[in-house]
């Protein structure tokens, strides 16, 4: 369990103590430094639970009583929490009022820009959603995206974009390696919308975006480790080691499709229009293969098999391709079908302009 800071360290009582730099191989803690921590493990507690008690706070992190009080009267201050109601409980008084996260403090917008589809989820502070817009590819994908995302706000203040594209996205300055599909692209395209919105734009790799949305709410959670193979509108691949995605030096990680797989493509292996031609048992044969190549190098121990096609294939699908991968490789590897219901991309770039909104306002 989380607990509060006690000079470089984490208590369970939460104060700053005298603790020398010498003796715990640290800068003391500033009094500052102890309530900015308190603070923030306050509010991701409000964040992972909903409105809590001044008691339940207590409880949850360890901090003294005026610790905590004086932690709920500096956030209410600062427009981050406000009064909830109260709690169940017999006694009234202002232990048993509630607190929660104001939902307002921050909005934020996930884009899925496609060749032919462009899609925004608006979500509160809080992760709920508050607004959506869908539409068609064409003209300038600056206004495009502007548009798209003024729609979907309505009259509230986005503060952070995430929009996931096919392509790779080069890590060092956020840009697309080379040109994709969808048309219009050109290079400049994150500056200029920056320079529209005026709020921070990232962009995204959208196979990468669906691999958050899988390790947060989908079939990888709790694994450390794991491959997204997509496949459906486009192919590609996700890595994720140690919980965290991996993109390679150039952005180029997980790009299966380039794979040459018995002297073919594994894009065209195992595109839409290949897997209508041949049946379940070959196509789980085919995406094995380009499986096995992960499972050799990595030994991630998971592959989640997403995108349109994988995601219908449904546990069906992935105990073929398990079987298949059984033959290839003597390293044990799970496979699992998507879980996420909806818009995986989408959902993984509202998830990722979450965490930096929240860093931003919460500290």
């Amino acid at each position: 369990m989380k607990r509060g800071f006690q000079a470089g360290t984490l208590t369970n009582m939460g104060e700053v103590k005298t603790a020398t730099p010498a003796a715990t191989g640290a800068k003391t803690a500033t009094p500052s430094m102890a309530r900015a921590i308190n603070d923030r493990l306050a509010l991701d507690l409000l964040l992972e639970r909903g409105p809590l008690t001044a008691p339940q706070l207590r409880e949850l992190t360890g901090l003294s009583r005026p610790t905590v009080s004086d932690l709920v009267e500096r956030l209410i201050r600062g427009g981050l929490i406000e009064a909830a109601g109260e709690s169940g409980e017999d006694r009234r008084g202002p232990n048993a009022r509630m607190y929660a996260l104001v939902p307002d403090r921050a909005h934020v917008a996930g884009v899925d820009l496609r060749r032919d589809a462009i899609s925004v989820t608006v979500a509160d502070i809080t992760g709920r959603v508050v607004g959506s817009s869908a539409g068609t590819v064409g003209g300038d994908l600056v206004e495009l995206v502007a548009g798209a995302v003024a729609e979907a706000a309505g009259e509230r203040a986005v503060d952070t974009v995430v929009v996931g594209a096919p392509g790779l996205v080069a890590p060092r300055d956020g840009e697309l390696v080379s040109a994709n599909d969808v048309p219009g692209w050109r290079p400049g395209l994150v500056p200029a919308w920056r320079d529209r919105l005026g709020v921070p734009v990232i962009l995204e790799n959208e196979v990468n975006l669906a691999a958050i949305a899988e390790l947060r709410t989908g079939a990888a959670q709790g694994a450390e480790d794991f491959v997204l193979i997509w496949v459906g509108d486009g192919v590609g691949a996700a890595v994720v080691l140690g919980g965290r995605l991996r993109r390679g030096a150039s952005g180029g990680a997980g790009e299966i499709g380039f794979l040459d797989v018995d002297g073919t493509a594994f894009c065209h292996l195992v595109a839409d229009s290949a897997a209508r031609r041949v049946d379940r048992a070959e196509f789980a044969a085919r995406l094995a293969k380009g499986a096995f190549a992960f499972v050799t190098l990595l030994d991630p121990g998971l592959v989640v098999l997403g995108g349109e096609n994988g995601h219908e294939g449904g546990d069906e699908l992935a105990a073929l391709v398990a079987d298949r991968l059984r033959e290839l490789s003597p390293a044990p590897t799970e496979v699992r079908a998507s879980t996420v219901a909806g818009n995986a991309v989408l959902q993984g770039a509202v998830l990722t302009a979450l965490d930096l909104v929240r860093d931003r306002v919460f500290g």
